[in-house]
């Protein structure tokens, strides 16, 4: 067994310790957490601190490695025990992240292919984080059958969520992986969704199904496909399937047209990195604002805002409208004749930040229009007025995106904002029209 695998090991076991909370309550499991903080400042050297120590903690003699975990995992249990985090989220995260990381560490004694090591971790994360729920409830005598496949959706994010951030951290960045994962956890259990055992193994099917081929047809990078698998799953569960097909509507075509005339786009120099594959930067500014308009729709649905749940729908298709007509717009456009600068429409070079040509305004009105049609075929909601106002939204946006980037791209934004932002501006002038509609009508 090698040294990370023993390491990886010995943080399980500390993880297996939140378990001490709920069996025998928080002020036990405060004396062992200070007993572990005590012992990682005591251990200076030898084949304990070998054991444990990053090669950051030599430097000093200290396992700062150590301390950081288990401080992350105390503020957690802070959370579990003065606010008003369920104690199974408190759990499931720990073992989430510890046996995640022993079950990749144990992958890695096998191979080294990275597709094979982040399902380990998701695998092994998934069901330790389920079956530390499943024990925290019963040790708490809150078990109920129908909660189980809730808890499989928890674990199922939370284990995506660890593995994209384990993806583009360090291995002693660990402490971040439990904070960040604990608070998302805690955000969609407070949602409370409702779901069938079927519906979450079809969920996760099909989302797995369309992040790997993704990865396969290379159109996104491990990390850009757990962020989309992420996103689709959340998407699924918070909204529905309707949802979900005006999502990978846009994660499909956009990252096909990322693969359109690529030779062509790369003479020219405007071909995106990684032989087209959009990374998880990509992914979530482009798709940011639509998880939260997602998450708003569940909050409203559950009565935790007053808003009608109705208009974050619109926003969410008034964020994917402008997405896609950004993507086709720029990916189209660009290996055409040379475009003009959005605000003084003078011809710049290919790939010149805030450059439009016509064929690419063409296109993002067409990309505007799939989504709207789609909405339109798949939402009861959205009427033929509401698909109208989606293709303006998503014209609107496109346009804030190409005159951000004629402006401020570059010396204040980085691309990622930039789309942020115009998919923000797609969305707020979606609901605006919609709530304006409704308040003349």
């Amino acid at each position: 067994m090698t040294a990370p695998v023993r390491r990886a090991g010995v943080f399980a076991a500390l993880c297996t310790l939140s378990l001490v909370v709920p069996l025998f309550g928080p002020r036990v499991g405060a004396a062992v957490a200070g007993s572990v903080l005590l012992g990682a400042y005591v251990v200076t050297g030898g084949p304990l601190f070998d054991l444990l120590a990053y090669p950051g903690d030599y430097e000093d003699a200290r396992l700062y490695g150590v301390i950081t975990f288990v401080l992350a995992g105390v503020a957690l249990g802070l959370m579990a025990t003065a606010a008003s985090m369920p104690q199974t989220v408190f759990v499931g995260t720990l073992l989430l992240v510890g046996y995640g990381n022993l079950g990749e560490q144990l992958v890695r004694l096998r191979t080294d292919d990275a597709i094979v090591r982040v399902t380990g971790f998701c695998l092994t994360g998934v069901a330790a984080a389920a079956a530390g729920q499943v024990a925290t409830h019963t040790l708490i005598a809150t078990t109920a059958p129908s909660a189980i496949p809730t808890l499989v959706f928890l674990a199922a994010s939370g284990a995506l969520l660890g593995a994209l951030l384990r993806d583009v951290l360090l291995r002693s960045d660990d402490p971040i992986v439990v904070l960040t994962v604990g608070l998302l956890l805690w955000l969609l259990a407070e949602l409370r969704p409702a779901v069938a055992t079927g519906e979450i193994a079809i969920a996760l099917a099909v989302t797995i199904a369309f992040g790997y081929a993704s990865y396969a047809l290379e159109t996104a990078s491990i990390a850009g496909m757990l962020t989309g698998v992420l996103l689709g799953l959340v998407t699924i569960v918070l909204g529905s399937y309707s949802w979900f097909v005006v999502l990978i509507s846009f994660f499909a075509i956009g990252g096909l047209s990322t693969k359109f005339r690529y030779d062509r786009k790369q003479t020219l120099g405007v071909a995106e990195d990684n032989n087209g594959a959009r990374g998880s930067g990509n992914v979530l500014g482009n798709a940011a604002v639509a998880l939260v308009a997602v998450l708003g729709y569940a909050a409203s649905d559950a009565g935790f805002l007053p808003h009608e749940p109705e208009l974050f729908l619109f926003a969410f298709a008034g964020s994917i409208a402008t997405a896609m007509s950004d993507t086709l717009s720029s990916e189209i456009g660009s290996v055409f004749e040379r475009p003009r600068l959005i605000t003084t429409l003078e011809p710049v070079e290919p790939g010149t930040d805030g450059g439009v040509t016509w064929q690419g305004e063409l296109a993002g009105l067409v990309g505007a229009t799939v989504v709207a049609g789609l909405a339109y075929g798949l939402f009861p909601e959205i009427e033929l007025v509401g698909a109208a106002v989606i293709v303006a939204a998503g014209l609107v946006g496109m346009t804030v995106d190409s005159l951000l980037g004629a402006t401020l791209e570059g010396p204040v934004l980085g691309n990622q904002g930039v789309n942020f932002l115009a998919t923000l501006s797609g969305a707020l002038v979606c609901a605006l029209l919609v709530l304006s509609f409704a308040v003349l009508g």
